[in-house]
Formats: C-alpha cells, sequence, structure tokens
C-alpha cells in the first residue's frame, strides 16, 4: 500500500463516519422545576451584587454595633393611651384597657409583649383579689 491509498481511504472512511453534533439547538434553556419546589430569590431591579460591594466601616475605623432606639407611640394613640394606663402607680386591668381602646383581650396582650419589646419597657403582671389581670 502506498501512501496515497492510505490517504485515500482515511478521507472516505472519515466521510462515513463522522459524527457531528446536530445543528438545531433545543429551545429549552433552562431546566424544568418540579411543581411545588423552592424558587430562589431574586435580587431588586438594579440592585448590585453584595458579595462585591464592600462593607463600610464606621468612623474611627471600627465596626459601630448599630443599637436601635426605643421607639414611642405616637401621642393620642391607643398605643400611647395603653402605655400611659400601665404607667399609672396602681397600673390597669385587662378589661380597663380593652374598654378604653375597644380592642379584644388578644390584642391587648399582644400589643404590651411587642411594646416591651421593641419600647424597652418593663412590665408586671399580676392578678388582684378580684382574680383580674392588672399590668403595671
Amino acid at each position: 500500500m502506498t501512501n496515497a491509498e492510505t490517504n485515500d481511504r482515511a478521507t472516505i472512511v472519515g466521510e462515513q463516519g463522522a459524527h457531528v453534533a446536530p445543528e438545531k439547538v433545543s429551545s429549552k434553556k433552562y431546566a424544568a422545576q418540579k411543581k411545588g419546589a423552592p424558587k430562589g430569590q431574586k435580587a431588586a431591579k438594579g440592585a448590585k451584587n453584595r458579595a462585591a460591594v464592600p462593607k463600610k466601616e464606621a468612623k474611627g475605623g471600627k465596626k459601630a454595633a448599630y443599637a436601635k432606639e426605643a421607639s414611642k407611640p405616637r401621642a393620642e394613640t391607643k398605643g400611647a393611651k395603653i402605655l400611659a394606663m400601665i404607667g399609672r402607680a396602681k397600673g390597669a386591668t385587662l378589661a380597663e384597657i380593652m374598654k378604653a381602646v375597644a380592642w379584644q383581650a388578644h390584642s391587648v396582650r399582644g400589643y404590651l409583649s411587642t411594646a416591651t419589646k421593641k419600647q424597652r419597657i418593663k412590665k408586671e403582671s399580676s392578678k388582684n383579689d378580684a382574680g383580674e389581670r392588672v399590668y403595671r
């Protein structure tokens, strides 16, 4: 066999057995998610990648622990009424507070729970002789 014959055979075999990827690409760009599968969080429009943004340091070179200041309710609101009532020397019963602000018992208890946390107020809860709950 000569060199020319070998080259001819290689081109014939190459033409017949050549496997090329199909030219048409699948129209699906992403894998389909299952129903009910959790979705990833999306960034807000125009938001930058937080990992790439360096964190700002507080003045003085130290990271400041920003403590939230205690918030106070606006004057003449139901919340302000409740806090004024429990601020009295004898405190206020749950029934008195419910009547003053026209709330149900669970709403008053919920407000007192969150208000004491957010406004850093120490409250004291006890029962009086009549068996009513009193807040101070």
